[in-house]
């Protein structure tokens, strides 16, 4: 259950979207991405990171665990899937350890204030 969230199922779309733009980016060919100067680790660190903090920011702490887990099998998925396609991108554990790193990260950062983003979003929207 999702925190008492004024826009929840935007969030969670929002959410969702970027869900799929980190699966559609890790599928596609490598030669096709635009090269941005930082590692592929830090690539994955970092949406990894991204998508738990969001997620994190939607439901409560007694899901965080859940949220890891999904994101966790997520990634373990989409290396497989890698592996698999045999489109110029293949499947590599260190990956899966960024992708983790990612998540601990995320969720990590979810202990913080950043974890009640989304309340004081909509806390700030309605004032304003």
């Amino acid at each position: 259950m999702a925190l008492p969230l004024r826009h929840a199922r935007g969030w969670l779309a929002i959410g969702w979207a970027l869900i799929a733009l980190a699966v559609l980016l890790s599928l596609v060919p490598g030669q096709n991405l635009p090269p941005t100067g930082l590692s592929d680790k830090t690539h994955h660190a970092a949406a990894y990171a991204l998508l738990a903090l969001w997620f994190a920011g939607l439901y409560p702490r007694s899901r965080y665990l859940l949220i890891g887990l999904g994101l966790f099998t997520m990634g373990l998925a989409i290396e497989w899937a890698q592996g698999a396609m045999n489109l110029g991108r293949q499947g590599d554990y260190r990956d899966v350890i960024a992708n983790c790193v990612g998540v601990v990260s995320g969720l990590a950062a979810a202990f913080t204030p950043l974890g009640g983003w989304a309340q004081r979003l909509e806390s700030w929207m309605r004032r304003t």
